[in-house]
């Protein structure tokens, strides 16, 4: 029986010229990306030439909504005002969807970045206000989360489609939480143990870590493009899944 994962990458983050490259590379090697929408970085011009890049390549497009936080790139977690926050990813989340419509390409994803990933993971209202704004772009999208989340049952309870997803190149806790970016060896940092690591969570292998034991059941591993090594983690990821018999393409 044929096995399929999909390779995903967070995109329209432009920091920089190297950035863009990176990002450019990674393109061809994903199936499927989130692009920022302004919240922590991004704006029209970068959401378009992302959306355009995956077009060329066949990358099927997500929006990637955060905390409104540039200066912190969405990776601090914030209070918030309910309404306001509603407000503010539902305007995200249509300016990529204008981008799109203008382009002739669907909107298929939606997924949170940063801060907000982390927390609406187990707030259960403030997942509730993120699929809430991510609905707004139509029935069909599919939130995109860690299994097991307030993410997936707040899509559930919205009759969404979820997409679970995994890490290829970050170390995860026992409870299934992402070790906090400033402790020590929370980016893996070695290509081929990233490769080793997509796998495993693919295959829905038991990872051994220095707190326990973690299984992941997931349809989509996500690399991330904001560090170098990028797209050779793909290609290496790529190479084993490929060797392991699964086919990567974009989850439905």
């Amino acid at each position: 029986m044929a096995r399929f994962i999909d390779l995903n990458a967070d995109m329209g983050e432009y920091a920089s010229d190297m950035q863009r490259d990176i990002e450019a590379a990674l393109m061809p090697l994903v199936s499927s990306c989130s692009i920022a929408c302004g919240g922590h970085a991004g704006d029209i011009d970068t959401m378009r030439a992302t959306a355009r890049l995956a077009k060329q390549h066949g990358v099927s497009i997500g929006a990637h909504p955060s905390y409104p936080d540039r200066k912190g790139f969405g990776r601090r977690s914030l209070s918030y005002d309910p309404v306001k926050l509603m407000h503010n990813l539902t305007a995200q989340i249509a300016d990529l969807q204008s981008v799109l419509d203008t382009e002739e390409m669907p909107m298929r994803h939606v997924k949170p970045h940063g801060a907000l990933y982390n927390d609406a993971v187990k707030d259960e209202a403030l997942a509730k206000i993120f699929v809430d704004a991510a609905r707004k772009a139509g029935n069909s999208i599919v939130i995109v989360g860690p299994p097991g989340s307030m993410l997936e049952e707040a899509a559930n309870a919205a009759k969404l489609a979820f997409a679970a997803e995994g890490f290829v190149d970050r170390l995860y806790q026992s409870t299934g939480a992402l070790t906090p970016r400033g402790a020590a060896g929370a980016i893996i940092e070695d290509i081929s143990a990233r490769a080793r690591q997509a796998l495993a969570i693919a295959r829905g292998e038991t990872l051994q870590l220095a707190d326990g034991t973690l299984q992941l059941a997931v349809q989509t591993l996500c690399i991330h493009s904001d560090r170098p090594g990028a797209d050779e983690t793909a290609m290496a990821a790529r190479a084993a899944l490929d060797a392991d018999g699964f086919e990567i393409r974009a989850f439905k």
